[in-house]
């Protein structure tokens, strides 16, 4: 993969002048290829606003229609001189590789920032938290962090924004298929968690997720941990239908990623026990990877591929 030009602000597709009432062009952002749009404070009922972007590809014309790709934890994904830990997921580079190589359909990428005090409430599968009994709650409320704040949850009301709000905004102002079988939704940790969430909630705005590095074991590694369990009893129930949707999940064994492989099996049984088969469900192990943005973006064409890939 090439380097990001250091010298200079991309701004590739300056040709594509579209009049947006809500996303504006976002010129700081150090892209390999393609256009930023950002929206910087998106008004919500439902939960704290944030930034979200809107990445368009170099050839990007509302002459074409585009399958759309919703991203959480957005501010990751593109310019990894800006992020936390000077990492990214090179979206930007695989997206367009991808296209130009005729491997996918032509996609734009919605992505929702993050609010870092508020992630765990914001993406952890709401539903299934209600499944612990009371003693399993004690347990949990045992931890030192922030799921202690777990009866505060903010799962339910994320869904709403993304489907509810940020949803009919893109499907308005950009050139895009609005239907389910072009939408599509990503993330990894939290965000894997909540990808299978959202297909699950909402299996008529969705027809598949990608779930990267997914985050098991729900919160901080604990002993007679009980979430993971009702994590899969809600899987059982939800997962949508497997004649018409696909879903992805990945997993690496460094660094936090080595509590997950001991969950494989039991996340096959349950989409093999759904109807799902090899065309349209993968659980896949990456050796010697941890948990991180360096880890994820060298793999991301394979879901990306998975998703939105040519017939």
């Amino acid at each position: 993969m090439s380097c990001k030009n250091e010298n200079r602000k991309e701004d590739l597709v300056d040709h594509q002048k579209v009049s947006m009432k809500y996303f504006k062009g976002y010129s700081d952002a150090q892209l390999f290829s393609g256009k930023l749009m950002r929206m910087d404070s998106f008004p919500s009922k439902f939960i704290k606003s944030r930034p979200v972007d809107v990445w368009l590809p170099e050839s990007y014309s509302k002459e074409n229609k585009y399958s759309v790709l919703y991203m959480h934890d957005g501010q990751m994904l593109f310019d990894s001189t800006t992020t936390w830990n000077k990492q990214e997921w090179k979206v930007d580079e695989w997206a367009s590789k991808l296209m130009k190589d005729g491997k996918t359909e032509d996609f734009i990428v919605v992505a929702i920032h993050n609010i870092p005090e508020l992630r765990w409430q914001d993406l952890f599968p709401q539903k299934a938290f209600y499944l612990l009994n009371e003693a399993e709650k004690k347990i949990i409320e045992l931890q030192s962090n922030h799921i202690k704040q777990g009866n505060i949850l903010y799962g339910d009301n994320y869904l709403k924004f993304l489907v509810e709000e940020l949803k009919p905004i893109v499907d308005s102002e950009f050139s895009v298929h609005e239907n389910m079988e072009n939408t599509f939704v990503m993330g990894s940790s939290m965000g894997g968690l909540m990808s299978m969430y959202a297909i699950s909630e909402y299996p008529n705005i969705f027809s598949g997720a990608a779930c990267i590095s997914t985050h098991w074991i729900g919160a901080a590694p604990i002993e007679d941990n009980p979430l993971p369990k009702v994590i899969f009893n809600y899987m059982k129930s939800y997962l949508p239908d497997s004649s018409t949707h696909k879903i992805y999940f990945d997993y690496g064994t460094e660094t936090l990623d080595v509590h997950y492989p001991q969950y494989a099996t039991t996340v096959n049984t349950i989409l093999t026990k759904k109807g799902y088969t090899e065309a349209n469900f993968k659980n896949f192990k990456f050796e010697g990877t941890d948990h991180s943005e360096n880890s994820w973006n060298q793999r991301l064409d394979i879901p990306l591929t998975f998703l939105l890939g040519k017939e």
